[in-house]
């Protein structure tokens, strides 16, 4: 089945859903309904909706529909079981995004480094420091560490837009595993300098490993989130 085809109805139900067009808890039309809408198949009708299931956005009902589950949440949402670039969670959320690179450099891992990152000691790595704006405000304090060996080529520009971007369609590396560690800590004297961080005193720390095709670590990051902006989300299914 073309993808395209599939993929421009989930967008289309996807966007009207958000526009609330079909409010929360509402049913969505027919299959019939949608399929002389869209002039598609039956299935292409169906793997739609199975994208919108997957995403939260719909629940299905044997023999009596499909329910709106979706509710605008207000806050910048990320998602837990999935792995998006910086650029595709401000378009998700319809928000203007822009990065700063504050510090790019090549270190080398230590020992403590190491035991904390999952890198080998002795590792050469890219240190990349990034503040990111949503709608203007500095919300977002990235620390990445590449290794170099598996990202070549990277520069501040790269960083500036998109290394996943880079990584994937210049390098051709498959991005495939992220393990991630949430915690709530004081806010440094480097998030207060660098985030809008109101009257807040802590951050949201998200710790990311990521792996590649092979299975081998090539990125370690911590993303410092102001909290009032943030908010992460996921889909659960009990299992019987």
């Amino acid at each position: 089945m073309p993808k395209a085809k599939y993929d421009g109805i989930y967008h289309s139900i996807k966007k009207r859903i958000e526009a609330q067009d079909y409010p929360y808890q509402s049913l969505l039309p027919s299959e019939n309904t949608l399929i002389e809408e869209y002039a598609c198949s039956r299935n292409t009708v169906r793997r739609a909706l199975a994208e919108l299931v997957a995403d939260g956005y719909v629940q299905t009902m044997q023999g009596r529909g499909v329910r709106v589950i979706y509710q605008p949440v207000g806050k910048t949402t990320f998602t837990i079981g999935g792995i998006e670039t910086f650029q595709e969670t401000a378009r998700r959320n319809h928000l203007r995004a822009v990065t700063k690179v504050t510090k790019f450099e090549t270190v080398i891992a230590t020992e403590q480094f190491a035991a904390e990152s999952g890198f080998s000691e002795g590792d050469e790595l890219w240190a990349v420091q990034r503040v990111r704006y949503l709608d203007g405000k500095a919300l977002i304090l990235d620390i990445n560490y590449f290794l170099k060996e598996f990202v070549p080529g990277l520069t501040p520009e790269i960083a500036a837009n998109s290394i996943y971007d880079y990584i994937e369609n210049t390098l051709g590396m498959q991005i495939i595993t992220s393990k991630r560690r949430i915690t709530v800590e004081h806010a440094t004297a480097r998030d207060e300098n660098l985030l809008d961080m109101g009257t807040y005193g802590c951050v949201v720390v998200v710790a990311n490993q990521t792996f590649n095709a092979a299975g081998l670590l090539f990125e370690y990051t911590q993303s410092r989130h102001q909290p009032d902006y943030f908010c992460f989300q996921d889909i659960a299914t009990r299992k019987k």
